[in-house]
């Protein structure tokens, strides 16, 4: 199957980091061309290997443009600066190119054993090209990454009731970028940095009765650093090469109950989560020369999570969906001595900050069937979001509990869709935030209100028959 993407984009850049920060003229554009592959293969040499192999390359251009001698309110009144930028004087163009491919080989030994092996490359390069004089000036250190993930596990299947499966993981990256040599951030050289690591792991599912599944798993797990968080975006966020993997030993546990009775279909599910994380990357707010802030990233340390999710769900016939999920995520801060020292660390046992430790959503579908012609079914849904409080800043700081708090959020949406022909032509609209609530991010930046969408879709080759061809002659597979 081939593939092309293009899109085109035009931002106005409002606020920064903060809400106290605000734009009036700052902007970026940009376009993204992405041509892409997939090949599959079933029976490969011999029967039971089945092979996979995907690729794509996404071309992104994208041009900051921050050139205003103003500096504006959020009224939009407006006054002259001393010198041009309302965040940082530049007119920059980024040249991305990223390439993506992976892998994939299973081996169905019989009916009990398969092996999987896989593979995910990902390269980015960046060049940047200022255009705030004249001529053009290319910047002489682009930044580059590699990232190389192998994987190879072993599934056991002896029945239906249950199955085990282990894995082993191989990380491999490869960063190139700028690293500034003084303080005043005035001169740069390519630094270069390679890390290796490896991951493993086990997981397990078991019937205990027909209807209820027990799953367990556990992972020595491998984060390498996303691009945004070792290049940022070249404006407001400040990216940092010598970012370190982050690490963490993972467990969880799942119990989950099906059951359908006549008209009636009930499914619960339960989960606990535990997480030791080495070398947390954590996403900061960063002061900068003339009053002005930006993102940063660094390595924490260590940090504990532990938590929980409780899902409900009700399905009556083919007519009515309701259900919704509750979470409870603690994710405290596990540094005995302040990060870089041997002080004593204040902030031992406290909540790390930015992160919502407790949520819930539930919606409800109503479903019409062959409303107006056989085929055709109208779809209304109701859905809200609820964020618990929770600190901007460590909760160590502030005189009272009231100081640096995201407040308690809660937020409607609904949508209302009319699928003909058995979903070859689809036609949608929803608003978000119906209530036109105050709603915020995990920095306390507070985004955009109530929204309206559209949308028109067309599948110019019948779906569901293709899946139903394919099911009766490969068979269902257990997952």
């Amino acid at each position: 199957m081939f593939g092309f993407t293009y899109s085109r984009m035009y931002q106005e850049i409002q606020t920064g980091v903060r809400q106290k920060i605000v734009y009036g003229e700052k902007h970026r554009r940009g376009y993204s061309l992405m041509p892409s592959v997939e090949y599959n293969k079933r029976n490969l040499v011999f029967k039971g290997l089945d092979l996979t192999v995907t690729a794509n390359y996404n071309r992104n251009i994208t041009t900051n443009i921050d050139t205003a001698r103003y500096e504006y309110n959020w009224l939009g009144e407006k006054q002259l600066m001393n010198s041009p930028g309302e965040q940082s004087y530049q007119h920059a163009r980024l040249n991305n190119d990223n390439w993506n491919g992976t892998l994939t080989l299973n081996y169905r030994i019989g009916k009990m054993h398969s092996l999987t092996l896989n593979h995910v490359l990902n390269t980015f390069y960046r060049k940047t090209t200022s255009l705030l004089a004249v001529e053009e000036q290319e910047y002489a250190i682009p930044k580059e990454t590699r990232k190389n993930i192998s994987g190879l596990s072993y599934r056991l299947m002896p029945s239906e009731r249950w199955n085990i499966s282990v894995f082993g993981k191989y990380y491999n990256q490869f960063v190139s970028g700028p690293m500034a040599t003084d303080s005043k951030l005035t001169e740069y050289v390519r630094t270069t940095r390679t890390s290796d690591s490896w991951g493993y792991g086990a997981a397990g599912t078991y019937f205990i009765i027909p209807d209820m599944q027990a799953k367990l798993s556990y992972e020595k797990a491998c984060r390498l650093p996303t691009i945004e968080e070792m290049f940022g975006d070249e404006d407001l966020e400040m990216g940092e090469v010598t970012l370190r993997p982050e690490k963490s030993d993972n467990l969880n546990l799942n119990l989950s109950y099906n059951k359908t009775f006549g008209k009636h279909t009930i499914y619960a599910e339960g989960s606990l989560v535990y997480r030791n994380t080495q070398d947390y990357i954590q996403r900061n707010i960063a002061d900068l020369s003339g009053g002005k802030q930006a993102a940063t990233y660094i390595n924490y340390g260590k940090v504990l999570t532990l938590g929980y999710n409780l899902s409900a769900r009700y399905n009556f016939s083919k007519w009515l969906s309701i259900g919704g999920n509750f979470t409870q995520m603690d994710v405290r801060d596990n540094m005995k001595t302040a990060n870089g020292s041997t002080a004593a660390n204040p902030a031992y046992r406290q909540r790390m900050p930015n992160l919502p430790y407790l949520f819930a959503d539930s919606d409800i579908s109503f479903y019409w069937h062959d409303l107006g012609k056989k085929g055709n079914t109208l779809t209304f849904t109701y859905e809200n979001q609820y964020l618990h409080s929770f600190s901007y800043y460590s909760e160590i700081f502030g005189s009272n509990n009231t100081d640096y708090i995201v407040p308690t959020q809660f937020s409607h949406n609904i949508s209302l869709s009319y699928g003909m022909e058995h979903g070859r032509y689809n036609i949608a609209f929803e608003c978000k935030n119906l209530t036109d609530e105050k709603l915020y991010d995990n920095f306390s930046l507070q985004k955009a209100g109530r929204a309206f969408y559209g949308k028109f879709s067309i599948h110019l080759s019948n779906a569901d028959k293709h899946r139903k061809h394919h099911h009766k002659k490969h068979g269902k597979r257990q997952e």
